[in-house]
């Protein structure tokens, strides 16, 4: 008995459906519903086969595949009354649907498949890749290949692809316009780069090609936080809500290095579910958590659930301050941390009319950035308060001590 599925879907979606070239390429600006639209392809492709199909879904680390395209995938099922815990192998990352076989894997793991023939490949976030990376999965895929990826950097090879094999090549642009699901409030935020800057209102506005320069910081990717040697200093808390997410970031340091690993980075969440979650991420009472200032209500709701929080001393100039402590240290970021990597990768500095580079940040893309500076600010930055011995009247001769 067949059964009729009622498919949320927009133009970004009935565009991809409708392709059949090899190769179905989405550049898109930010929430433009390419990566979730193309799930739905690929659901929908699985549910109408006449034969039992296989889908490789791909990104550059297994972490960002985990908390991001593997959670889309299992909420579009669930949406669906699709989803069946008992098709889903967590330990690999397979899940089963009508026979037809959907594996997520990282790229680290890629060679691992490379053997292995596929009906469909889907890069996601394509730009993190290589062209060999994509190369030696492309080879064995026998149908469509779906690429999609912001247009910042990284990019030539997928330009190339879409200039020089238009015969191949189904090109899809779309931007947050095409996302009929799309609230207004996030929307008012996207065209608010309009006037915050220009750079990333072409790229994560209207989908255009462009690049991000002049990034604040520099950084490097771990495995894992080194604990044999590293010491927690603090955890850092912005706070967020509906249009912003709170980011809970632990920042751990040895010598001249600083280990940062994401720990929350969730919207919608009240003081008493921080508090929980905390609790489930095994923060303790006695771990110093340095919070968001402008919310001392949430400060003190969260401090009255037992953690000892205090609100971050920003001052003045405390955006550039903290970034100067920050620029300070050798910046290690563990893979898992995957917003707070994104963040690092377009954070950069603001310019003017006349694209000098302005002495501050662009005031975006900053969440978890803004947790880790909390702590720069109140925990790593050198203090001149303290007790002095002051020597007047010549070498040797003790004045006084006195605290300062």
């Amino acid at each position: 008995m067949s059964r009729e599925l009622k498919i949320d879907a927009t133009p970004v979606f009935e565009k991809n459906w409708a392709a059949n070239k090899r190769w179905v390429i989405n550049q898109g600006g930010a929430r433009s519903s390419k990566t979730y639209s193309i799930l739905q392809v690929l659901i929908c492709k699985a549910l109408s086969a006449e034969y039992p199909i296989t889908v490789s879904i791909v990104r550059k680390s297994l972490p960002a595949l985990k908390k991001s395209i593997l959670r889309d995938f299992v909420s579009i099922l669930e949406s669906l009354e699709l989803y069946d815990e008992l098709n889903h192998n967590k330990t690999d990352n397979v899940y089963t649907l009508n026979g037809s076989t959907f594996e997520f894997f990282s790229i680290d793991v890629a060679i691992k498949y490379r053997g292995s023939k596929r009906d469909f490949l889907y890069c996601n976030e394509a730009n993190e890749l290589t062209y060999e990376d994509i190369f030696q999965l492309q080879i064995r895929t026998t149908q469509q290949i779906f690429l999609d990826y912001n247009p910042s950097d990284n990019t030539s090879y997928i330009y190339d692809l879409i200039d020089n094999r238009a015969d191949e090549v189904e090109f899809i642009k779309s931007t947050y316009r095409d996302n009929t699901f799309l609230n207004q409030s996030i929307i008012d935020e996207i065209e608010k780069l309009k006037f915050t800057d220009i750079d990333y209102y072409r790229i994560y506005g209207e989908g255009e090609r462009g690049s991000l320069k002049d990034l604040v910081y520099t950084f490097h990717e771990i495995d894992d936080i080194p604990t044999d040697k590293a010491q927690l200093v603090a955890l850092g808390l912005d706070f967020g809500f509906t249009n912003d997410p709170t980011a809970l970031i632990e920042v751990h340091k040895h010598e001249n290095n600083l280990y940062l690993n994401e720990m929350i980075y969730q919207r919608g969440l009240t003081n008493d579910d921080i508090a929980e979650l905390m609790r489930n991420l095994g923060v303790l009472r006695f771990h110093d958590i340095v919070a968001d200032s402008a919310e001392p209500k949430s400060v003190e709701e969260i401090r009255r659930h037992g953690f000892s929080i205090k609100p971050a001393i920003k001052g003045p100039d405390s955006i550039v301050n903290g970034i100067d402590i920050l620029k300070r240290y050798k910046l290690h970021v563990t893979k898992q941390s995957v917003n707070l990597i994104t963040e690092f990768n377009r954070y950069k500095w603001a310019k003017d009319s006349g694209g000098n580079l302005l002495n501050k940040p662009v005031d975006v893309f900053n969440h978890a950035l803004d947790a880790v500076r909390y702590v720069a600010l109140n925990t790593l930055k050198k203090s001149n308060q303290g007790k002095y011995s002051i020597s007047i009247g010549g070498a040797g001769k003790i004045f006084q001590t006195i605290n300062t």
